[in-house]
């Protein structure tokens, strides 16, 4: 008996899968490519929205950090628990506490508190429920679509999806070596069939390496567990240690500070550059102290910690990625591939431009396919046309958004003439009732 010989699927089986997927979840696919993008930016566009999160001229050093979680206990006394201040990226910027989870907002996957704290003067500046601000409103819907559990399983799910298809998309655009130039050609006098497949096709062979990179590090972050499967490693989720490391000592009236447990963590790393720094919680609670060294490649959430105990002042554990397993290293690079830090400031700007190719290639692919079952017809590319198309589309957007700004400006300059009546009328009231009362007293 003979055995089954496998064989790998032809071309026209994978154009199918490719056809398929793209009709089917090439929208997602594309909300996916666009959100990204524009969060990638997050905190410089948030600083254009909120101008007074950027300290236009610093001045001095920084507050200690005892009189930094002071202040923010201030703003907020009736909320108990670890806070962890994050440092800012920026003599300019703000460092943020973070309050896991709130009451307001406790049974949402993830919306913690987040409070702007002047760093050298420790005022509170501003507080703002994560997924409350246009910033994290729009990076919630590239990771799960603002449907909490489920749609981060989607995107999961589509994060593998686009490496299928992207996958299958290059095997198709393949020539070989010798005839890879000639499928750089756009032909724009064939008609707008072949130039939308033209565009598409280079398109995707020009942003293949990054979209396959970004599908294959968005897939392992919406199921974190799984990498560290495959890795042997353990800890390794974005933002997290995975460990639980509770105080031994005995409880006194001496407990150590924030500025001193972050001075005793330094010792282990004295060149490090500081990140952040969790508060205990509870009499077991314990310090813990997150470093930057200049080898690792994470930016924002580097691993190198050092846990120090509250009530005796000394470390209790120290984390080394320098001392990191293989698969652990693989595993830490996940999150700087996907978001570009890997890749310094051109890098993040190639990722940002390979976003926003899924939505050409969703495009272009879509009008190639319209054509080919004749719901769009085929005809010449005229360049003249579609300058003027521009032109039209700019003038008219221009027009609309002028209007919808007057429109802001007379609803707010009604709702100032509204409040500065009921003010008046509200301390008309006020007045009449004081007289009426000292009548009474009388």
């Amino acid at each position: 008996m003979r055995k089954p010989i496998f064989r790998l699927p032809t071309k026209p089986t994978w154009l199918k899968v490719h056809l398929y997927l793209a009709l089917s979840v090439g929208l997602f696919f594309a909300l996916m490519g666009i959100t990204g993008s524009i969060s990638l930016y997050r905190e410089e566009i948030d600083g254009l929205l909120n101008p007074q999160l950027i300290i236009e001229k610093p001045q001095g050093n920084y507050q200690s950090l005892d009189k930094i979680m002071a202040s923010v206990h201030a703003a907020h006394p009736t909320r108990y628990g670890s806070w962890t201040l994050e440092m800012p990226n920026s003599p300019q910027g703000m460092i943020t506490a973070w309050y896991e989870k709130p009451t307001e907002t406790f049974f949402e996957l993830y919306a913690p508190l987040m409070v702007s704290v002047n760093p050298y003067t420790s005022e509170v500046v501003m507080s703002r429920f994560w997924g409350k601000t246009a910033t994290t409103w729009l990076l919630d819907l590239h990771t799960q679509f603002r449907l909490d559990r489920f749609g981060w399983n989607a995107v999961g799910m589509l994060g593998g999806l686009l490496f299928i298809s992207c996958g299958s998309g290059l095997y198709l655009w393949w020539p070989g070596i010798k005839a890879v130039t000639e499928t750089f050609k756009i032909r724009h006098k064939a008609g707008l069939m072949q130039f939308t497949f033209d565009i598409h096709r280079c398109l995707g062979a020009l942003n293949a390496t990054a979209l396959l990179l970004l599908a294959f590090t968005g897939f392992f972050l919406s199921y974190p567990s799984l990498l560290e499967t495959l890795t042997s490693s353990s800890g390794m989720e974005h933002g997290q240690t995975g460990r639980t490391i509770t105080s031994s000592a005995i409880p006194n009236n001496h407990p150590t500070g924030l500025q001193a447990a972050f001075f005793v963590a330094q010792g282990a790393f004295p060149k490090a550059k500081l990140r952040r720094l969790s508060t205990p919680t509870g009499d077991t609670g314990i310090y813990r102290i997150n470093f930057r060294q200049s080898s690792e490649i994470n930016q924002r959430h580097p691993f190198t910690s050092v846990w120090v105990d509250r009530w005796s002042g000394q470390v209790k554990e120290v984390r080394n990625p320098n001392k990191f397993t293989l698969g652990e290293t693989f595993a830490s690079w996940i999150w700087p591939l996907h978001t570009g830090e890997a890749l310094g400031k051109n890098g993040k700007f190639i990722w940002f431009l390979a976003g926003l190719s899924l939505f050409m290639l969703y495009v272009s692919g879509l009008m190639r396919w319209l054509c080919r079952i004749r719901l769009i017809k085929n005809r010449n590319v005229s360049f003249k046309a579609m300058h003027t198309f521009l032109n039209r589309l700019g003038k008219i957007s221009y027009c609309v958004i002028l209007k919808i700004f007057i429109l802001i400006k007379l609803l707010a300059q009604r709702l100032y003439t509204y409040l500065l009546k009921a003010y008046f009328i509200s301390s008309i009231s006020m007045k009449k009732l004081t007289y009426y009362f000292l009548i009474i007293k009388k």
